[in-house]
């Protein structure tokens, strides 16, 4: 009877899966790349979307902060350009040589005996890169990417325009006790809660046995109400709605050491077990 108690209580882990962002999260922000990635996508208001640049650097800013992702804003806003004309210009242009392989890391997402799944607002392109520079590949069951949250049947087109005309969102932040109600953005994107589920669903994730990675504190805190349990990732301080800090993803060991516990102590219940039947036999 002990024996069985135990092996219930290993068979059923607080945690059965392991949810990552990648960008800041799975690297440090120190690296350089979102600097660029900032850099990159106010070239490309400038350039393809015809902008004031003395608008938009506020405007970059604000539409990230408000949508998730500058992306999101800009089509929620009423600009209209090609998906993957945007990523390749803010993505295809990144300096990936700053990123170095991470076999730290690699062997301790390898000896954590759970699923474990990529969750991020950039396209799989970029995704795909980062892992292979990290030298991650081989470390996530699956990846759901901008191109997976938004697939064909779930997205406005990118030829088909959101509203009838460019709604000013540098007017709105500088009235923001006014009436006028924030457009939507048919962008499917973290924080916001739908980006959540499609992604559980997606990837068949119970988000109460989920263990959450992220840098950012409003994608955490989404999650948090969502019921997963929570990580920020790049700093020591917990803030509200977050349920743990780690100052480096490379911390994970020695800030959740039950992780490997599970896996030794099913080998150990499975010893028992073989020898116990061994014996009777």
């Amino acid at each position: 009877m002990e024996n069985g108690h135990k092996f219930q209580e290993v068979s059923n882990p607080k945690y059965d899966c392991l949810l990552f962002d990648i960008d800041d999260t799975l690297y440090p922000l120190s690296s350089g790349i979102s600097a660029q990635t900032a850099k990159n996508i106010e070239e490309y208001m400038l350039q393809k979307l015809g902008m004031e640049a003395a608008t938009v650097p506020e405007l970059c800013y604000s539409l990230y902060k408000t949508y998730g992702t500058t992306m999101a804003g800009l089509r929620a806003i009423g600009y209209d350009f090609d998906y993957n004309d945007f990523h390749s210009f803010v993505h295809g242009r990144l300096p990936y040589n700053l990123l170095k392989p991470d076999p730290v890391l690699k062997g301790i997402l390898q000896s954590l005996p759970f699923r474990k799944v990529l969750f991020t607002n950039a396209d799989m392109g970029h995704a795909s890169r980062v892992l292979k520079r990290l030298g991650l590949e081989d470390c996530f069951e699956r990846i759901i990417s901008f191109d997976t949250l938004n697939s064909s049947d779930s997205i406005i087109p990118s030829n088909e325009k959101v509203g009838s005309e460019i709604f000013d969102f540098c007017e709105y932040t500088r009235r923001p006790d006014s009436d006028t109600v924030l457009p939507k953005t048919p962008v499917v994107c973290k924080p916001f809660e739908d980006a959540f589920e499609k992604a559980f669903k997606l990837a068949d994730i119970d988000p109460q046995r989920t263990l959450f990675f992220d840098d950012s504190i409003r994608n955490l805190q989404t999650a948090n109400r969502l019921g997963l349990h929570t990580v920020a990732v790049g700093t020591s301080v917990r803030s509200t709605g977050v349920d743990h800090a780690l100052e480096s993803i490379h911390n994970i060991r020695e800030a959740f050491p039950e992780l490997w516990e599970v896996d030794e102590k099913h080998e150990i219940v499975n010893y028992k077990v073989a020898i116990e039947t061994t014996v009777k036999a």
